[in-house]
């Protein structure tokens, strides 16, 4: 649509279950932790896996939400030939000031009933992050909250550690 010129480039939407949802700009919090999280697994992550920073991800002609990180695949066929679709992500994060009760509740049971194996809900406010695990149905299994001075590790890359301090500085 907005090669149509329906919506300007500029529009913060998402595609989800049909619905174009217009997502709320970015606060000065939200900004600083999707940078540090990119620059930790960026570095972490080079030449393993690709870290795609607030792009589409196309689960199915209803639904292409634009999480703020998502960790995809090293893929034969190259990403500018075919979109990344949920068989290829490894993880997705959402960075949530505002977007919080929508991030574990629309985008948790989106995110599962497509199969991404593992979903980080990064709560600004509180500083903690929520792992889900395990999709079944629309929901996860495996659900870790961590907070104060844990460190988390991502499933399909275990030797991978970030501690909180670094994501939160």
């Amino acid at each position: 649509m907005a090669d149509a010129g329906i919506f300007k480039p500029t529009d913060r939407l998402e595609l989800i279950r049909g619905e174009i949802v217009e997502m709320t700009g970015p606060g000065r919090r939200h900004r600083a932790f999707v940078d540090n999280l990119t620059e930790l697994l960026v570095l972490r992550l080079a030449g393993r896996a690709i870290v795609s920073v607030q792009n589409p991800l196309a689960l199915d002609d209803y639904s292409q939400p634009q999480p703020d990180l998502k960790v995809i695949r090293r893929r034969s066929v190259p990403y500018k030939e075919r979109e990344a679709f949920a068989e290829d992500t490894l993880l997705v994060i959402e960075v949530s000031d505002t977007s919080l009760r929508y991030d574990r509740s629309t985008k948790l049971a989106l995110y599962a009933e497509f199969g991404i194996p593992e979903y980080w809900v990064i709560d600004c406010n509180a500083e903690s992050i929520e792992i889900h695990r395990s999709p079944d149905g629309d929901r996860y299994r495996e659900v870790t909250l961590v907070s104060g001075n844990a460190t988390v590790t991502l499933q399909a890359f275990p030797d991978v550690t970030l501690t909180l301090a670094e994501i939160f500085a």
